[in-house]
């Protein structure tokens, strides 16, 4: 039977008014018929989840499992998207961001992980921070990935031309750039944590660096980032075949450290 991972404590009723925060959030900007979501109420929802997730910390102590690690990087999504929509006004909306939002802080307050080394801890903050870091830029990726899927499929049906939606949304080689930034970033954060886990691992992880479940599945992502970003400044990769290797790169990396705790924590209850 799967059971949370640790009884659910006072950041519980906290993260079911998040989640309830993001869904209000998304209801208004549905039934408002606005593009993105009202400020003000994507701004509560987002405080609330930064909120859940520091009283997790400070309740638990320093811990880490797939819990946090899916709240944190579904923040740090929406951080990006917050900021963005705020400088670029022309970015498509993203309501379907805060249902994702609100699963992700209601996964962190079921499954808040386990407890960190003491002796570790302060080096496993700080390849976790970048490891996570990694997560939530390459889950921007995909998002903007999505939306140049999307603004394709408009071109080439012309349903933009025929709705007058064209001139209202970002243009396509601007999310085309964007979607690779962060892919970009996200790589250079990837290579520092496997840098970080590769000198430090005894240090990190109490034990000297081996190739377990989740060090290969991160090694395979980062060769597919790897690949991609080669392809991209060398062929000039685009369209759906880049879009395809982004997801499949960050499918791998999801595995790697998210899937290995699932298995752990809720299947193995180890």
């Amino acid at each position: 039977m799967i059971v949370p991972s640790a009884p659910a404590g006072p950041p519980m009723a906290l993260a079911i008014a998040a989640a309830t925060a993001y869904l209000l959030t998304a209801a208004l900007a549905l039934r408002g018929g606005q593009g993105h979501p009202p400020r003000l109420a994507l701004l509560a929802a987002w405080l609330l989840h930064l909120l859940v997730i520091a009283l997790g910390f400070l309740q638990h102590g320093l811990h880490f499992g797939f819990g946090p690690a899916l709240s944190v990087t579904g923040w740090l999504v929406l951080t990006v998207y917050a900021v963005e929509f705020q400088v670029l006004p022309r970015l498509p909306a993203q309501r379907w961001l805060m249902v994702l939002g609100a699963l992700s802080v209601l996964v962190g307050a079921l499954f808040p992980g386990q407890a960190l080394n003491e002796q570790t801890g302060a080096w496993m903050a700080v390849h976790l921070a970048l490891g996570i870091a990694s997560y939530g830029l390459f889950a921007a990726a995909v998002a903007h990935g999505w939306l140049m899927r999307r603004a394709e499929k408009r071109m080439r049906t012309a349903r933009s031309a025929l709705d007058g939606q064209h001139d209202a949304e970002l243009p396509l080689l601007a999310l085309e750039r964007l979607t690779f930034r962060f892919a970009q970033a996200g790589f250079a954060l990837l290579t520092a944590t496997f840098v970080a886990g590769f000198f430090f691992g005894e240090q990190v992880h109490g034990r000297a660096w081996a190739w377990r479940h989740k060090e290969v599945f991160a090694a395979l992502a980062w060769l597919t980032f790897a690949a991609l970003l080669w392809a991209r400044w060398r062929q000039g990769l685009r369209g759906k075949k880049a879009v395809r290797l982004l997801n499949a790169g960050a499918l791998l990396l999801l595995l790697a450290y998210v899937g290995s705790r699932f298995v752990l924590e809720v299947l193995l209850q180890r």
